[in-house]
């Protein structure tokens, strides 16, 4: 099953993929009004039921928007690929080592990312993300998965300049609409195993990055079960579990993502994100 989001003549909806192009309305049909409630159902395994007994509803690509709540806390591992810290010349982190990103800092499939006008250093980060759907604090190694709703590609984009005025992140992690996430959130059990999974970020249709997920230095297991040893994990929130090497800031000289450009993530068996950009 596949969760989205549409928004369409000022209202927004949740929807839900049944089968091949049968997509329901999880809104009018279910009240479900979040994507966490939408992921919280399809880890209890009631998704389906609630999703055949909403109206159908005919989706426009122009009309999806981030399948993200406003709520959401959306927590990205950093450098979580050895070659990736390498290039970046950091050493490899002895413990797993997250930043946070707000939801307005996303945008969705099809939607243009923006470069501020504060700064041109805005580079690509492809990765794989997933959502929570059962929360849970103190989440074992071993059932840490059975937490995990789906996946989905991000680009986990960053404005290099401004990620470097300090030791934080933050800042040249969330300017508005400088990254994108989606098409959808894709079931677990539909999606391949995480340690199968493979990350491909292509510009203008020459790949830049490659990454396995079987490469990370934290699998995915370890970044919930670290994560929610300091939060209580919700349905909704979002991980984003590192990008391989291949970014832009470390080729001579640097090449920056400018107007034009068109960015795509893509999980072979999950899904294709791709975004234009445009300038503030």
């Amino acid at each position: 099953m596949k969760i989205g989001k549409i928004a369409n003549l000022g209202r927004t909806s949740i929807i839900a993929e049944i089968g091949p192009e049968d997509w329901r309305d999880l809104t009018l049909g279910g009240g479900i009004i979040t994507v966490g409630a939408a992921a919280a159902a399809l880890a209890a395994g009631a998704l389906a039921a609630i999703a055949k007994s909403s109206p159908s509803v005919a989706i426009d690509e122009k009309g999806l928007v981030a399948p993200i709540d406003e709520t959401a806390r959306i927590l990205c591992a950093g450098f979580n690929f050895g070659a990736h810290a390498t290039e970046s010349g950091r050493e490899v982190p002895p413990q797993p080592t997250f930043f946070s990103r707000f939801p307005t800092s996303l945008v969705g499939n099809g939607q243009p990312i923006t470069r501020p006008a504060a700064s041109e250093s805005l580079d690509w980060e492809g990765e794989v993300a997933l959502m929570i759907g059962l929360g849970g604090r103190h989440i074992p190694l071993e059932s840490a998965l059975d937490h995990v709703a789906g996946y989905c590609p991000m680009g986990e984009h960053s404005v290099r300049e401004y990620q470097l005025h300090g030791t934080q992140a933050t800042a040249g992690k969330n300017f508005d609409g400088s990254g994108g996430f989606g098409p959808f959130i894709v079931s677990a059990a539909t999606c391949p195993t995480p340690s199968q999974m493979e990350v491909f970020t292509h510009l203008n249709g020459v790949q830049m990055q490659h990454g396995q997920l079987s490469d990370l230095i934290f699998d995915i297991p370890k970044l919930i079960n670290y994560i929610s040893t300091f939060i209580t994990l919700r349905p909704g929130d979002i991980i984003a579990t590192g990008t391989p090497p291949g970014i832009g800031g470390r080729m001579t000289p640097p090449r920056w993502l400018v107007p034009g450009d068109t960015i795509s993530v893509e999980i072979p068996g999950v899904g294709k994100l791709t975004n234009s950009v445009v300038d503030e």
